[in-house]
């Protein structure tokens, strides 16, 4: 820890009509280094993370992890967690010969720190509040230290202001202002309230809770009437937002690399700040790549095939760089899209196979008869249906893509650079692709489903139209036959000429009837004849029976005597 050289008071930055730029107290994230590369971006104030009060005054080890600082990093204003006044005043007096002021934390919502005594708990605590700030400025020896409070709302706003004006009298530096009661997390921001709590006391008000940029700043001031602005996400999403970029340019974050590796930030912290940067400037496959980095070597490595150098590229346009992410990005496609415009080219290259004209519809419904077809078949539905949803979904995320690409006024912001510019139409270009490419995937798709339909269809008919087609010729041949048959009979009919033709074609006819007689009552006698042998048979029949019946009695009467016989030996 180093003593500042100078002995000017912060409320000095305070002026009329000026808005100071102030970066929050964020756990794990405002520490020395993310505090030195948002300084070097126009944030007026920082705040180191809260820090616990009794913890740092009984452990050196803590003091030393929790709080680091350099001549450089002023002003800067330490922030305690703490529910008594003498731990704060004490604590206070450790930090003050390195910093500027401390704050007390009185807007903490987590459950921890309000069960413990901490945060959000204390704006119920009026006196208390109101008692620990009395403290600290009675302890601090130097004049210029500031003592200040960071709270949330409450329901009943009078009591926020009631808390407010009691932290006055005991003569807090300035309030700073969550714009949320403590249940609230994502909600609007009451801005009323703000102004409310701004226009009850004559200290100075910072306003907090959802700075996302500089348009931000200009109307939470013009509705508020506040001193100052603070940022927690909106900085860690862009540390250059104080300095006016919309998103985060390519300088800061060789900027944050190079602060972090000279100061030796631990991989994980430099790796989190990179992702928050880059996160509404990268597609979601670039995040999935970058995020599963997991080495410093391989976030430059990436940094630098992805974006470039920002030097590089300073002299190759022989300008200064401001803008952001110069170097556009790789054309190239990820996997997934790959693998989805690969799947492209082939639907088309099967539907021009199945539309090839000399491939019979009947010769493709024999292929898809074969043995391998028959087994792929039962899980076609499936498969049909998985692919529709993979391919909607791609589908709408590149709808998404593109619409957060082009939902930017490219070229209506001053602010932003050409190069900047022309990134940013690679996004877009690179995001209607994938559109194009997802959208022709889905429709070739459901194209070549029908188109299989179709062919088995046509298939079908052709056979019907094969089996009718058979039959007709069954039936012309039949006529035709019956028509030389006709012929045949005209022609012997007419084989003469004139009424000797007919005459002979008469005693033809008589003859063949003739004919026809003589058969008939040959046939006729010989049915006779038939008659009369049957009915012999039948009378040789029925004597044969009669003689088999009176046989029979006989032997019955031969049996009989035989057994009498018997009887009398015996």
């Amino acid at each position: 820890m180093k003593t500042s050289n100078g002995n000017a008071s912060i409320m000095d930055m305070f002026e009329k009509g000026k808005v100071l730029k102030i970066c929050a107290p964020m756990v794990r994230y405002s520490k020395l280094a993310f505090r030195s590369l948002v300084r070097k971006y126009d944030c007026d104030i920082c705040f180191t993370p809260m820090i616990v009060a009794a913890d740092f005054l009984r452990s050196v080890k803590a003091r030393d992890s929790e709080f680091t600082t350099s001549e450089n990093d002023r002003p800067l204003i330490v922030q305690f967690a703490a529910h008594d006044a003498q731990s704060l005043a004490d604590a206070a007096c450790v930090v003050a010969p390195f910093s500027d002021g401390v704050d007390l934390n009185c807007g903490c919502p987590q459950r921890w720190a309000m069960s413990a005594g901490y945060g959000a708990c204390l704006i119920n605590k009026p006196e208390l509040v109101k008692d620990m700030v009395r403290t600290v400025r009675n302890q601090v020896d130097n004049p210029n230290y500031t003592a200040s409070i960071k709270i949330r709302i409450h329901k009943d706003l009078r009591q926020t202001v009631d808390l407010c004006q009691k932290a006055e009298s005991a003569g807090v530096s300035w309030i700073t202002v969550h714009g949320r009661t403590s249940e609230e997390r994502h909600q609007p921001v009451h801005y009323d309230a703000i102004k409310t709590i701004k226009d009850s006391v004559s200290v100075p008000v910072i306003a907090n809770g959802d700075i996302k940029n500089l348009r931000d700043v200009e109307s939470t001031h013009q509705l508020t009437g506040i001193d100052g602005v603070m940022a927690a996400r909106g900085l860690l999403a862009n540390p250059a937002m104080f300095a006016g970029y919309e998103d985060t340019p390519l300088e800061c974050v060789w900027d944050w690399v190079d602060i972090a590796l000279e100061q030796g930030t631990p991989f994980t912290c430099l790796h989190q700040h990179l992702i928050y940067m880059l996160e509404r400037v990268s597609s979601q496959p670039e995040r999935k790549v970058f995020n599963s980095l997991s080495s410093t070597s391989a976030v430059i490595d990436y940094l630098q095939n992805t974006y470039g150098s920002v030097h590089d590229l300073g002299n190759k346009l022989n300008q200064p760089v401001f803008c952001c992410f110069l170097q556009d990005p790789s054309p190239e496609m990820t996997l997934q899209w790959t693998v989805v415009a690969l799947f492209l080219y082939v639907e088309m290259g099967v539907l021009v196979i199945l539309c090839l004209p000399f491939i019979s519809a009947k010769r493709w419904v024999n292929i898809f008869q074969l043995r391998i077809w028959g087994f792929m078949s039962r899980f076609w539905n499936k498969v049909f249906l998985t692919m529709i949803i993979i391919l909607i979904v791609l589908f709408l995320d590149a709808v998404r893509e593109v619409r957060k690409y082009s939902a930017k006024e490219l070229g209506k912001d001053a602010k932003l650079q050409p190069n900047m510019f022309d990134h940013l139409h690679m996004k877009l270009f690179r995001a209607q692709r994938n559109l194009y490419i997802s959208g022709f995937a889905v429709f070739l798709w459901l194209v070549m489903k029908r188109v299989v339909t179709l062919i088995n269809q046509l298939a079908a008919v052709s056979a019907s139209t094969a089996a009718l087609q058979g039959q007709a010729d069954s039936a012309n041949q039949t006529a035709k036959k019956y028509m030389e048959d006709n012929e045949m009979l005209k022609q012997a009919l007419m084989g003469g000429e004139g009424d000797k033709a007919t005459a002979e074609g008469m005693e033809l006819l008589r003859k063949e009837v003739e004919k026809l007689k003589v058969e008939l009552k040959t046939s006729a006698d010989a049915l006779k004849n038939s008659e009369s042998e049957a009915d012999v048979m039948k009378k040789q029949s029925e004597g044969l029976a009669r003689e088999y019946d009176r046989l029979l009695i006989v032997h019955q009467e031969l049996q009989n005597l035989q057994d009498s016989g018997d009887k009398k030996e015996d």
